[in-house]
């Protein structure tokens, strides 16, 4: 068994180094496990790893603690337990696809397409580990915060809107396609990717490439690419299958059609994420999706806004229902998921989806057996709400746990999400136990990172970021409580909290924290 570099994707086969052991991250083949199975895959855990399970913000399962020997038993006993695991690039889509009455296209059959066109093109071998492509059906669970290479996001039931490298808010537009030249305008792109060599991403694509890659789409579908990229060039006078990118889709059809009411509805997320390992690219998934959420009660049917996290029920079709629990910091012992997957067994669960925003969905409930599993849920600890603040702050798991760790970081998070009953809609927080920062590797809000002096506290950047003040590790919490109250007191009506954090400046901070 080989050892995939820090960075990579550490699948099954590939465990990857980390500060307290090896991880491994498992991506159901079918999408979901049964009850039974997954308690198997804890039991697995508990055996050869630290007996810590994690769900990442894009929705696969972590293990972590393993060492070279437990690493081999882990996959054996997961290919004993019938997992088969997906292999190849990632082609994602929302755990509720095709059964997702808020969706606005299924994008089943189009990530179907272009899986087996990968496959076909023999180009998963000649791409890098972290490459992956998004098919968004832009229902209850918005990918928008999700990292692709390729994006793809349903504008309506046949048209499909197609950017390169980010998530939704940072990614390059290049157009808008039907289903086929959707697949076939990806595949040209990862065909260039190739060119690039094994570390090559789409964000390293010079334009002219791209517009090379899609020139096969001018002879086999009968249109012109643009002239070069389209934030490149953005000419007016380009078929109307591209469209000029502009900051506001709505915008752009305005003024080329005078038709508002037909804009797609394109959720903008700020965020982007992943948590601890390192996972799958930050956290910042975590600022502004509870502020959007319908109602409190987890139990309570609601419409979802795509970019909020997948808590209490959603509605399916076919008059079924999904319930979403949350991990605390996407993390809980494997004897907590174990006892949790017991109950939902004999609530009539039938299966147990791992999902965007660290979440679980449980299938198979009625209402009264989802509420009465709700509660339990709520009673160990796991996420029953989608206004809980642990929700909204990225954690590692920092000392002792990680080796790397100088501050107990999840403890921290515990602290502040017991401390701060209430957070600033916009502010997104992250706590890292050094200054790799696993848990969100781009900037939040504010971050607390464990240093040679104690907590630092770095605004509006990553773990790595200058410091504007510090504070004893044990004093982070309360720390944290006193920026709180500041920023109620500070924060102007028209100003976000990073900006009032700015503003205020390190100074201001450091006399907040040195409070009694």
């Amino acid at each position: 068994m080989s050892f995939s570099r820090r960075g990579a994707c550490p699948a099954l086969s590939a465990p990857m180094q980390t500060g307290d052991g090896l991880l491994v991250r498992i991506s159901p083949l079918a999408g979901e496990l049964a009850p039974n199975t997954l308690i198997g895959l804890c039991e697995s855990a508990a055996r050869h790893g630290n007996g810590i399970v994690e769900v990442t913000a894009r929705g696969s399962i972590q293990i972590r603690g393993l060492t070279p020997e437990s690493a081999c038993l882990l996959a054996e006993e997961v290919d004993t337990l019938g997992i088969a695991v997906r292999i190849g690039v990632p082609v994602d889509t929302s755990p509720l696809a095709g059964m997702d009455p808020e969706e606005v296209a299924d994008p089943t059959p189009l990530a179907a397409a272009i899986r087996t066109a990968i496959e076909q093109a023999g180009l998963t071998p000649r791409l890098g580990p972290k490459m992956s492509v998004v098919v968004d059906g832009r229902g209850q669970i918005g990918l928008g915060a999700i990292m692709g290479d390729v994006r793809l996001v349903a504008v309506d039931s046949n048209q499909w809107s197609l950017s390169l490298a980010g998530d939704e808010k940072a990614a390059t537009f290049v157009g808008e396609f039907d289903e086929d030249d959707a697949c076939a305008a990806t595949l040209d792109i990862l065909h260039a990717i190739t060119a690039l060599g094994r570390e090559g991403r789409a964000r390293d694509l010079d334009p002219e490439v791209t517009r090379a890659a899609l020139i096969g789409l001018e002879t086999s579908r009968s249109f012109a690419p643009p002239s070069v990229l389209p934030d490149i060039s953005p000419s007016r006078g380009e078929i109307s299958r591209y469209r000029r990118p502009t900051q506001s889709l709505q915008e752009d059809r305005v003024a080329e059609h005078s038709e508002p009411a037909q804009a797609p509805r394109l959720p903008i997320s700020p965020l982007e994420g992943e948590m601890s390992g390192r996972t799958e690219g930050g956290a910042k998934e975590l600022a502004a999706a509870n502020a959007t959420a319908v109602k409190t009660d987890s139990t309570s049917e609601r419409s979802a806004p795509t970019d909020s996290f997948p808590i209490g029920i959603l509605p399916l079709t076919s008059s079924r229902i999904a319930l979403g629990i949350a991990l605390p910091f996407g993390s809980v012992d494997a004897s907590t998921l174990i006892t949790f997957c017991h109950a939902a067994t004999t609530a009539g669960a039938t299966g147990i989806r791992p999902a965007p925003g660290r979440t679980l969905l449980v299938m198979g409930l009625d209402r009264a057996s989802a509420a009465a599993l709700t509660a339990t849920a709520s009673s160990l600890g796991l996420v029953t709400s989608p206004t809980d603040p642990r929700i909204r702050i990225a954690a590692c798991p920092g000392a002792p746990a990680c080796a790397s760790g100088l501050i107990a970081a999840r403890d921290v998070a515990s602290d502040i999400a017991d401390l701060v009953n209430s957070f600033d809609s916009t502010l997104s927080l992250h706590v890292s136990g050094c200054a790799k920062g696993c848990a969100h590797p781009g900037p939040a809000t504010l971050t607390i990172v464990g240093d040679e002096k104690g907590a630092a506290f770095v605004v509006g950047g990553t773990a790595k970021g200058l410091p504007a003040a510090y504070t004893a590790g044990y004093e982070a919490a309360r720390g944290m409580g006193r920026l709180t109250k500041l920023l109620a007191q500070e924060r102007k009506p028209d100003e976000n909290a990073g900006a009032c954090l700015a503003r205020l400046g390190a100074k201001r901070l450091a006399q907040a924290l040195a409070q009694e």
